[in-house]
């Protein structure tokens, strides 16, 4: 009995054998290099997805190779776009700076908004401090006179003013131009200051230094269009009221 049961035994050992063999010859060995099993909840590598199929062999990128420039057409509607959020379409404003952005096309009208607000901060308040050699480079030779004139009257009666700037509520370009090579944009600007001027002794003969007072200016700013300097200067001043 114990010589059939080892028989068996020894008839199964080989059967088990075998079948491990053929299934190693079929499915191979792990070697640790396999492929992840495929998830279709995640997203696939880019170097397993498929190369297009129309791009040539041959094509080579250069270094510094750009796409083809925008069509005059698409320049033309985007700069429709750009001008009408400032001039509705068909207005002298909108024609005038049409004018300005064939002679500058660096111009751009919402940006320059924006400097004319900043430049209307710094103007405002190195005036207010006497502070000639800021405003030199902001203000044309003209305008420049006037404010240092201004300055030194000021200073030569002993008078000071105490000034703190609010905000700017409001600016908006109201009045364009090209006149030759220069451009001119004129902007209104409303704006909130603290303000009070004071004498020798120090009392108070102009202003409310507890009081926040609106002051609405028009402004205009100039640039040479053929200069390679890119600022404007402030070349005439007048106030709304």
């Amino acid at each position: 009995m114990n010589e059939i049961f080892d028989i068996y035994n020894i008839i199964f050992l080989a059967l088990a054998v075998f079948i491990i063999y053929r299934l190693r010859s079929v499915l191979g060995k792990r070697t640790g290099n396999e492929r992840p099993p495929f998830d279709p909840y995640t997203k696939p590598d880019k170097q397993d997805q498929p190369k297009p199929q129309n791009v040539g062999d041959n094509v080579v990128q250069l270094p510094g190779q750009q796409s083809a420039p925008p069509a005059a057409e698409d320049v033309a509607r985007s700069n429709d776009v750009v001008i009408e959020k400032v001039a509705p379409a068909g207005s002298a404003l909108n024609e005038a700076l049409r004018q300005i952005l064939s002679a500058d096309r660096s111009f751009e009208p919402q940006p320059f908004i924006e400097g004319a607000k900043a430049a209307y901060e710094m103007i405002v308040t190195a005036f207010a401090d006497g502070d000639k050699k800021a405003l030199k480079g902001l203000l044309s030779k003209e305008v420049y006179e006037g404010f240092v004139s201004a300055i030194e009257d000021r200073e030569r009666r002993g008078e000071r003013i105490e000034s703190t700037f609010v905000g700017i509520d409001k600016a908006e370009i109201v009045e364009a131009a090209l006149k030759g090579a220069r451009a001119q944009v004129t902007v209104k600007v409303q704006s909130e200051l603290i303000s009070a001027t004071r004498d020798k002794s120090g009392a108070i003969i102009d202003g409310d230094p507890n009081k926040v007072t609106e002051v609405i200016d028009i402004w205009t700013f100039e640039r040479d269009t053929t200069s390679r300097d890119p600022n404007w200067k402030l070349v005439a001043t007048e106030s709304a009221e």
